[in-house]
């Protein structure tokens, strides 16, 4: 069945190809418009289907992916154009050189039940403007969306098969995507399944994308606004019940603010209201894991500081705040992906860094200080992907920037013009614009005079003092000639 699919979207691909971007871009407005005009629909249907706030569903899968419509819809042009390269050497007077680029063909995207609709958009629309064809397939847990989504591009007028939605348990879709012949894959899930996917690639050496897990720190520092910190701690911990791999779960605060910013922090998650501030797991299964960490950690000595009123039925979990964790506990080492948060002392930003970068995870991270110049060289020298000043999380938000992790958090880049480039091959073509050079210094035949030039020339270049390079000059000038001999 997919690889009928494939086969089907292959020879869509090649007319939509040669289709100009102005064309590509009409059609995708249209599945602009068709998204506009149904804003709160789709915003409930995430909700029904993985149990997200009507209002979190909003601000962070719909109104990001209006963002990056027009995003990618204003720049993609810019993106998939020619350039002259630059800076050549003046040994090679007489070239000139192009990047070009040109679609994968058909792209197949594997995306999760976490951001179900958010995340899978923009790279529908990347691929799309890019000229591929697009296999989706959304998670089993989560189909409502992934067949709002196919109806928005069905409504654009696409070539019949270019886009297709598939339903498959997710175990089948990876190998049936590969073993079909797709030309490039974007998975976004765990790092088990990440891994799975390479081997099964590797054979063909097929391109992927890799969108993973993550275990992402936030260092407070001494200096920070603690009010601010501690708000936006609990939204990027707890928004989505803990459920974004972009979201806080290891929060390093200097040792002298410490107890201040606790309690803030504790106050704001006592507050916390079930079904108002914060949903229920998406499903059973990633509840009781989440539980089973927990308790993993409080039999290793970590206390829960506060915890948020909840019910505790169904879905429901209550937002945790960690204590006395150390290293060797699961909410320091693995991704917990749930409402949990550990907060840890540190003495000084080293100590933070250090243990902010222990993991095996690199997504994101923050830091959050007054002192803006300070707090940006810090993040950059923490090992992750993505890096925020006095925020977390939203990021994945802004179309403009990229988005991926280093270590176990995965490989590649989707959004912005770095995500957009994934979706294309480069291709570099020289062209020799001087007719009258007949050939170049070191084709055959061979001699002493041919050596002794192109010696002259690395010594030019390399020599280790202005006089050694002064003294190889006319040896360089009489090989030069040798470019016109015939």
């Amino acid at each position: 069945m997919v690889s009928e699919i494939i086969v089907k979207a292959r020879a869509a691909q090649k007319l939509w190809e040669n289709l100009p971007y102005s064309e590509k871009a009409k059609r995708l407005k249209e599945a602009a418009r068709s998204l506009g005009q149904s804003v709160d629909e789709i915003a409930r249907v995430i909700h029904e289907d993985n149990g997200k706030l009507t209002i979190d569903a909003l601000a962070t899968e719909v109104l990001p992916a209006i963002l990056a419509m027009n995003f990618y819809i204003k720049n993609g042009r810019k993106f998939v154009r020619s350039r002259t390269i630059g800076g050549r050497s003046l040994l090679m007077f007489n070239k000139t050189s192009r990047m070009t680029f040109k679609p994968y063909g058909v792209v197949g995207i594997i995306s999760p039940w976490n951001y179900p609709f958010a995340i899978p958009f923009s790279e529908v629309v990347m691929a799309l403007l890019a000229g591929n064809a697009v296999i989706l397939k959304t998670a089993s847990v989560t189909p409502h969306v992934g067949r709002a989504i196919a109806r928005i591009f069905e409504e654009a007028g696409l070539p019949d098969g270019l886009f297709a939605y598939v339903e498959m348990p997710g175990k089948d879709a990876g190998p049936a995507f590969i073993a079909g012949g797709i030309d490039k894959l974007f998975f976004t899930g765990s790092t088990a399944t990440g891994r799975e996917l390479m081997a099964l690639a590797a054979p063909r050496l097929l391109p992927l994308v890799l969108e993973l897990g993550g275990a992402d720190a936030a260092i407070v520092r001494a200096d920070a606004d603690l009010d601010r910190a501690a708000a936006g701690v609990i939204w990027a911990g707890f928004s989505n019940a803990g459920q974004s791999c972009g979201g806080i779960q290891r929060v390093l605060v200097h040792r002298a603010v410490f107890a201040p910013f606790l309690e803030k922090l504790s106050r704001l998650t006592e507050n916390l209201r079930e079904g108002v501030d914060m949903g229920p797991m998406a499903t059973l299964k990633q509840k009781q894991s989440v539980q089973r960490q927990i308790d993993a950690c409080l039999a290793k000595g970590a206390k829960i500081a506060v915890k948020s009123q909840s019910s505790e039925s169904g879905n429901f979990l209550s937002a945790i705040i960690l204590t006395d964790v150390t290293d060797d506990m699961p909410v320091m080492r693995e991704e917990i992906f749930g409402p949990v948060i550990a907060v840890m002392p540190v003495n000084d930003d080293e100590e933070a860094l250090r243990i902010a970068n222990s993991s095996a995870y690199g997504l994101t991270g923050s830091v959050w200080s007054r002192n803006r110049r300070a707090a940006c060289a810090l993040a950059a020298r923490v090992n992750a992907g993505a890096m925020m000043v006095n925020d977390h999380l939203m990021s994945h938000g802004l179309a403009e920037t990229p988005w991926g992790g280093f270590g176990d958090s995965g490989i590649g880049r989707t959004h912005g013009e770095a995500g957009f480039r994934e979706m294309l091959k480069a291709q570099v073509v020289v062209d020799d614009f001087l007719p009258a050079v007949k050939r170049n210094l070191w084709w055959q035949p061979y001699s002493e005079k041919v050596y002794a030039g192109i010696h002259s020339i690395v010594e030019l270049l390399a020599g280790r003092s202005f006089l050694s390079k002064m003294k190889a000059l006319p040896g360089v000038l009489r090989i030069f000639f040798r470019y016109w001999e015939k």
